[in-house]
C-alpha cells in the first residue's frame, strides 16, 4: 500500500471516529433534554398540589353551640357555615347560599375544631379561624380555574383575607373524594408494607439461590434448565405474575384481597429472578484467585464462599437487590390484578389491611375527571420518583461503602 492509499484510509478512519462521537453526543443531549423536559413538565403540574389556600375568617363561638365540657362534639361546619353567609348577607336565594357554601372545603371547620379543643376558653368569643377553601375556590386563586363565572370568586377576594399554605395534607391525608382532601399517606403506607414484605422474602432466597447455583449446585442438564427458566421469568411481563397471585393466593389460599401481604408475596415473585441474576453476576465477578488462595490455606468450600467470595461481591449484590426493590417499588399491573385498585381512604395498619400503592393511586387519580387530579397526579410522581431516588442513591452509597480493590 502506497504512502498515499494509507493516508487517504487513516483519513477515513480518523472521519468515522469522529462521526461516531457526534452520533454518541447527539444521542446524550436528545436524550437529556426529553428527560428534562419530563422533568420540568411534571413539577410544572404537581407543584400547586403542594399548596392550598386558606380564608381567614371571623368565627363567633356561641356558647349555646359548644358544650365546655365536650367542645370535640360541637357542630363547627354548621358554626363555620354559619360566619361564611353573614360575609356575605345579600345572597340570601337558596341557589346563592349553595353556591357560597360550595366554595368551603367538607374539612373547613378542623382548624377551628382543634383550636378551641386545646383552647376551651375561647367559647363565647370571636376568633379568627382559617378555614380551607373548595378545589374550585383553591384552583382559581393557583391561577388554573377553567370556570367562565368567577363573579363570586372575585368578590370572595376582596372582602376576605386570602392566606397560601403548604399542603400538609397531601402527605398526611388519606385518598379522599375531595381534590383538596385527598393524600398520599395511605399510598405511601401501603408501598413501604408490600415492598416489606417483597423485600423480606425475595431477597434472602434470591441470594441463597444465587450462591448455591454459582457455588455449589453441579453443572448437569437440571441446573442449566432452572438457569434457562429464571432467564425467562426476568423477561415475563409483570402483569403475568399478578395472574398468578391471583390464581394463587386469593382464589386457592384464600388470603385477603387488597392486602400489602399478598401484594408483597407477587412482588417478591417478579423481583426474585432480577436478585438471582444480579447476585450471581455479582460472584461471578470475584477473582476465581480469591476463592483458590482460601481453599489452598485450608478453608473449605463452604468457608470460602462465605467467609472471602460473598464479602467481596456483597456490594454488587446489595445493588441488584435494591434496584429490584425500585422496580417492585414502581409496579401497577401485577397489583392491578390482586385488587389492590380499590379506593381505599383509610391508612393501613397492618399487612392484611386493606391498601393501595403509590403507583396505583397515580393510576386511580389521573383517571378522575375532576381538574384538581390532575396536580395531584403530577404531585404523586414527584413523590413516587423522589422515593426511587433515594433508592437508587442507597444502592450507590453501599457499593461504594462495601466496595473493596484487589
Amino acid at each position: 500500500m502506497t504512502d498515499t492509499a494509507y493516508q487517504k484510509l487513516l483519513i477515513k478512519r480518523y472521519a468515522a471516529e469522529r462521526r461516531f462521537r457526534a452520533y454518541g453526543a447527539i444521542a446524550l443531549i436528545l436524550t437529556s433534554v426529553f428527560l428534562l423536559y419530563l422533568l420540568v413538565d411534571i413539577v410544572r403540574k404537581g407543584w400547586p398540589a403542594f399548596v392550598e389556600h386558606h380564608a381567614a375568617l371571623e368565627v363567633t363561638l356561641d356558647a349555646s353551640q359548644i358544650d365546655k365540657a365536650n367542645p370535640a362534639a360541637a357542630d363547627y361546619l354548621a358554626i363555620v357555615k354559619d360566619a361564611w353567609r353573614n360575609q356575605f348577607p345579600d345572597l340570601s336565594s337558596r341557589t346563592d347560599r349553595k353556591q357560597l357554601n360550595s366554595l368551603l372545603s367538607q374539612d373547613a371547620a378542623e382548624n377551628l375544631r382543634q383550636q378551641v379543643i386545646d383552647n376551651p376558653g375561647l367559647i363565647g368569643q370571636t376568633v379568627k379561624a382559617d378555614v380551607l377553601l373548595s378545589d374550585d375556590a383553591d384552583l382559581y386563586f393557583k391561577g388554573l380555574s377553567q370556570e367562565s363565572d368567577t363573579t363570586l370568586l372575585e368578590r370572595l377576594k376582596k372582602q376576605i383575607e386570602i392566606t397560601r399554605h403548604i399542603s400538609w395534607r397531601l402527605l398526611t391525608n388519606g385518598d379522599s373524594r375531595e381534590p383538596e382532601l385527598a393524600g398520599l399517606r395511605g399510598a405511601i403506607v401501603g408501598s413501604l408494607l408490600t415492598v416489606a414484605v417483597a423485600l423480606a422474602l425475595g431477597l434472602p432466597l434470591g441470594i441463597a439461590a444465587a450462591i448455591y447455583l454459582e457455588q455449589f449446585a453441579l453443572r448437569n442438564r437440571w441446573t442449566d434448565v432452572i438457569e434457562v427458566n429464571i432467564n425467562n421469568l426476568a423477561a415475563v411481563p409483570s402483569i403475568i405474575f399478578g395472574l398468578l397471585g391471583l390464581a394463587m393466593f386469593l382464589n386457592l389460599f384464600g388470603m385477603p384481597r387488597s392486602a400489602p401481604l399478598v401484594g408483597g408475596l407477587v412482588l417478591a415473585l417478579l423481583v426474585l429472578p432480577t436478585i438471582i441474576i444480579a447476585s450471581r453476576a455479582a460472584l461471578r465477578a470475584v477473582p476465581p484467585s480469591i476463592k483458590e488462595a482460601a481453599l489452598g490455606v485450608g478453608a473449605s468450600h463452604q468457608q470460602a464462599v462465605f467467609h472471602h467470595v460473598l464479602p467481596l461481591a456483597l456490594p454488587g449484590i446489595l445493588t441488584g437487590a435494591i434496584l429490584g426493590m425500585a422496580r417492585a417499588f414502581g409496579e401497577t399491573a401485577p397489583l392491578l390484578m390482586i385488587g389492590m385498585v380499590a379506593f381505599i381512604a383509610d391508612v393501613p395498619q397492618s399487612f392484611t389491611d386493606a391498601a393501595t400503592v403509590l403507583p396505583v393511586q397515580i393510576y386511580l387519580w389521573s383517571d378522575l375527571p375532576e381538574l384538581g387530579f390532575q396536580s395531584k397526579t403530577a404531585a404523586a410522581i414527584m413523590v413516587l420518583i423522589t422515593i426511587l431516588f433515594l433508592l437508587n442513591g442507597i444502592a450507590i452509597y453501599l457499593r461504594k461503602k462495601f466496595e473493596r480493590r484487589w
